[in-house]
């Protein structure tokens, strides 16, 4: 029998010796890389990560220690050392395990995560509420090195410092290149500093000198800048010692001895600690260590090479669109800047990186932050465009309001994923923007129908004197013809694409398509649809869609948005507004509820925002029509 399959829980991991941890190791990665290769999902991070997870539930008793993992898409191995091995395969799959930490999914979960940068502020809030209710358990929070990148974080770690709670900060360090020798010096005296022992006779002399009478605190003051001249000489850890925290590392974060004989030392400790491992993305399997950037977020590829074993479609993504257009329109507005947060391959900008890197700028994970910049530079005429998930937008929602909208400055917000995104599930679904986005005075929202008015709308978008939302979803287009060049479109006008008279269809981005395929549909049942493509959510074209509802009363509105203030919402305010009475309308978008993890296709017929649910709301609507004029 396989290691593995001898633990359900932690406390079956603590019966293994040590010297057969390294065996164990190597099996977790062996499930990790034949399960991510055919679900897709977060594979260089998991891997990297995999001692790390091992040490800590070995040395801590979860789940009555906290141990949260900043993102989460790091802790696969924490998912088979908690009793998840039997659902593995399910992961990312539809009603299967999430891809991240989910507090529903597992008692060993602390926390639910999906973005980052969240796990310090967390686990110090979960510290300080065990302390209130006298609760002695541990709390450690992981959390990566590009998460820290974030503001949130450090207003954790400013705080944890301040109130100086009980708390464990690992430091997940795979990007940052230490050298060998140092890293083995810094590891050996990370260990010994960190034993129990030594913590306790330097806290005693610190207590002896200074009681001593004159000099005694000027010789411990002196002493402990000695200490920490000398650990700064050799770690990088004079930040987090600024922040109040006890520094240890960097250590090997794949030296299982090392990791356990460190964690047992500082568990002792009850001061806010900082343990600063060194790890390698994709670790144990070559084509992830060799290029951790594609092994990230991966779809499903063969073991054996890491090649992706699925066919590349002839039809582009929106994303590879839009990062095209932005490399084409660069060439002819010097003012044109590309703004992202860590995203680069994620919003297609590579390209334009590459051909004019002083106008790109990928500001980290910081998202607020690379707002307000765009902000700065939209005051001095240049022509930020923000690419940026829609999902993660949400981050920088006062920045939006305060710092663009209010001054009505030229930002574009070119926001990619919008819509349901699929197997990364609830905390990545951007199903939210076009309602927080279409109240902001001063902002335009729009949303294409398919990838070539994707360009059209971004030449608009930065062509208008103001802030722009240029929405648009994931995966590929629809395989329409792509114009050499784009003329700019009036804003807040809608179109017709087909006449008809029986039902009124407003559907806006990528419903659009889906309200095409309807049509045809009901053509076939004889059913007379009018298809109209809204372009803007705002301003809405009202003088187009008023027209229409007094000469056809029953109106579907489509849209891969939450129904609470999105556009089925901006239409029912447009009618109300103009007094158009008599019009039943049905509402077609997500309803008050979270989605979950699936496959976009599945899900956007289980939530109804597919042509199969337009036709069936087209039938639905015409038999009200019909029953109420039977009725009268």
């Amino acid at each position: 029998m396989s290691l593995i399959d001898t633990i359900l829980s932690p406390l079956d991991l603590k019966k293994i010796p040590r010297s057969e941890l390294p065996a164990l190791a190597d099996e977790i990665r062996g499930i990790i890389v034949k399960v991510v290769s055919r679900t897709g999902g977060h594979l260089a991070s998991s891997l990297g990560a995999v001692e790390l997870a091992i040490a800590l539930h070995y040395v801590f008793d979860a789940p009555k220690d906290k141990i949260i993992w900043d993102v989460g898409h790091q802790a696969y191995a924490h998912k088979l050392l908690t009793g998840r091995k039997d659902q593995f395969h399910t992961l990312r799959q539809y009603q299967g395990i999430s891809g991240f930490t989910r507090r529903a999914e597992s008692p060993y979960d602390a926390f639910s995560t999906g973005h980052s940068s969240t796990s310090i502020s967390a686990g110090l809030g979960i510290a300080c509420a065990k302390r209130l209710l006298h609760d002695p358990a541990k709390v450690i929070a992981v959390i990566g090195d590009g998460s820290l990148t974030a503001g949130l974080a450090y207003e954790g770690l400013n705080q944890a410092g301040d109130i100086h709670k009980d708390l464990i900060v690992v430091l997940n360090d795979n990007e940052m290149s230490i050298n060998h020798n140092v890293g083995a010096l810094s590891s050996f005296l990370s260990r010994k500093f960190s034993a129990k022992m030594l913590q306790d006779l330097r806290k005693e002399f610190g207590e002896f000198l200074k009681s001593l009478p004159k000099f005694g605190d000027d010789i411990y003051q002196l002493l402990k800048r000695s200490e920490d001249s000398f650990k700064t000489f050799i770690t990088p850890g004079m930040l987090f010692e600024a922040f109040s925290f006890e520094y240890f590392g960097p250590i090997n974060g794949h030296n299982l001895n090392h990791l356990i004989d460190i964690l047992n030392n500082i568990k002792m400790l009850k001061e806010p600690v900082l343990l600063h491992v060194s790890t390698v993305k994709g670790k144990g399997y070559p084509p992830a260590e060799k290029n951790p950037v594609h092994f990230h977020g991966v779809g499903c590829f063969e073991v054996q090479t890491g090649v992706s074993n699925g066919k590349k479609s002839l039809v582009p993504t929106y994303t590879e669109v839009f990062g095209k257009a932005m490399l084409q329109l660069a060439g002819s507005n010097k003012k044109l800047i590309a703004v992202t947060a860590a995203m680069p391959e994620g919003t297609g900008l590579v390209p334009f990186s590459e051909a004019y890197p002083d106008r790109f700028f990928d500001v980290g994970i910081a998202e607020q932050h690379g707002v307000t910049f765009a902000a700065g530079m939209a005051t001095e005429g240049l022509k930020p465009v923000v690419a940026v998930y829609s999902t993660f937008l949400q981050r920088a929602y006062d920045q939006i309001v305060h710092d663009v909208c209010l001054e009505a400055l030229q930002v574009v917000f070119a926001i990619d994923r919008g819509g349901i995104v699929g197997e990364d599930g609830a905390t990545h679904h951007g199903l939210f923007d076009l309602s927080f986005l279409r109240n902001l005075p001063n902002m335009v929202v729009m949303a294409p129908k398919d990838e070539n008015e994707l360009c059209a709308m971004l030449v608009t978008a930065i062509a208008y004197p103001g802030p722009v939302a240029l929405r648009y979803p994931r995966g590929q287009g629809w395989g329409v013809a792509i114009d050499s060049s784009w003329e700019v479109l009036p804003i807040g006008k809608g179109e017709i694409l087909k006449e008809g008279t029986d039902v009124l269809i407003l559907a806006v981005g990528r419903t659009v398509g889906e309200a095409l395929i309807a049509h045809d549909m009901l053509s076939n049942e004889n059913i007379s649809t009018c298809i109209v493509n809204a372009r803007f959510v705002k301003p809405l074209d009202s003088e187009l869609i008023c027209s229409l509802a007094r000469k056809i009363s029953c109106i579907v509105t489509v849209e891969e948005n939450v129904l609470q203030g999105g556009f089925g919402s901006a239409v029912l305010e447009c009618l109300a507004d103009n007094m158009i009475s008599g019009c039943k309308v049905i509402r077609l978008g997500i309803p008050d509820i979270f989605v979950e993890h699936g496959p976009q296709k599945l899900l956007r017929s289980k939530y109804g925002v597919d042509a199969e649910a337009i036709v069936q709301a087209t039938h639905q609507i015409l038999a009200r029509q019909s029953g109420l004029k039977s009725s009268s």
